[in-house]
This record gives structure tokens, sequence and C-alpha cells, in this order.
């Protein structure tokens, strides 16, 4: 059975860094697209970052583009989110979700499994 699962997510302070980390179970990352979501309370969830199945091509919001990095390592099935400078507003649950036509865009709508989500909150 096809399954995600995030972790690394926690409490950290304005200016600091967190990686979240993806684990699939049951398919392989670099087949399809994967993307990392997040979803704050009272606001619609927001695609951030993707990775392309069979290459290193990637694409970020510009919400976050320059402070996080989305990877993928192969050998442990894992996609990463490493999250740089984070700031108050980078607070909400984390998703990695796939997309299995591997279109690689970065709405909700087009990926098709999801984890079950990890919550970042950055506060001093």
């Amino acid at each position: 059975q096809l399954q995600l699962v995030e972790s690394g997510g926690g409490l950290v302070q304005p200016g600091g860094s967190l990686k979240l980390a993806c684990g699939g179970f049951g398919f392989r990352f670099d087949y399809y697209a994967v993307a990392w979501f997040r979803q704050a309370p009272g606001k619609e969830r927001e695609g951030i970052a993707n990775i392309m199945g069979s290459s290193e091509y990637t694409y970020y919001s510009d919400s976050v583009k320059g402070r996080f990095t989305i990877s993928r390592d192969n050998a442990k099935n894992t996609v990463y989110l490493q999250m740089n400078n984070l700031r108050l507003e980078d607070t909400a649950i984390y998703y990695c979700a796939i997309d299995i036509s591997n279109q690689g865009g970065l709405g909700p709508n087009e990926y098709d499994y999801w984890g079950q989500g990890t919550q970042v909150t950055v506060a001093s």
C-alpha cells in the first residue's frame, strides 16, 4: 500500500532552521513528482516546492524561494525540505504529496497521495 510519512516538524525561533523529511512506502519517489504543501489555520493549502520524478528539476513558490530547498535521496526513498531563515508566517502544517502523472505543478488538485502532515511553529 502506498504511504507517505512526514517528520521533522517542531518549534523554532524566527531566523532558525528545520529539515522536514517525507518517507515513501510502497512506491519509488523518483518515478513521480513530489511536492511540499503547507496549510495555516484559516488559509488555503499552499504548494511551496516540488521536484520532478527522474530529474532534479525543482520549483519554488515566491513565498519560500531562496530560503527553502527540496531534495530527494533515492537510496533512502525520502524527500526533504530544508527550511532556513524561518519566519512567523511559515507556521503551518506541512504536507508532502506525489503526482503519479509527474506533471509537477503546485496545485493541490494535481496530487494524488498525501501524508498526514507535520506541524511547524515559528515563534519567539
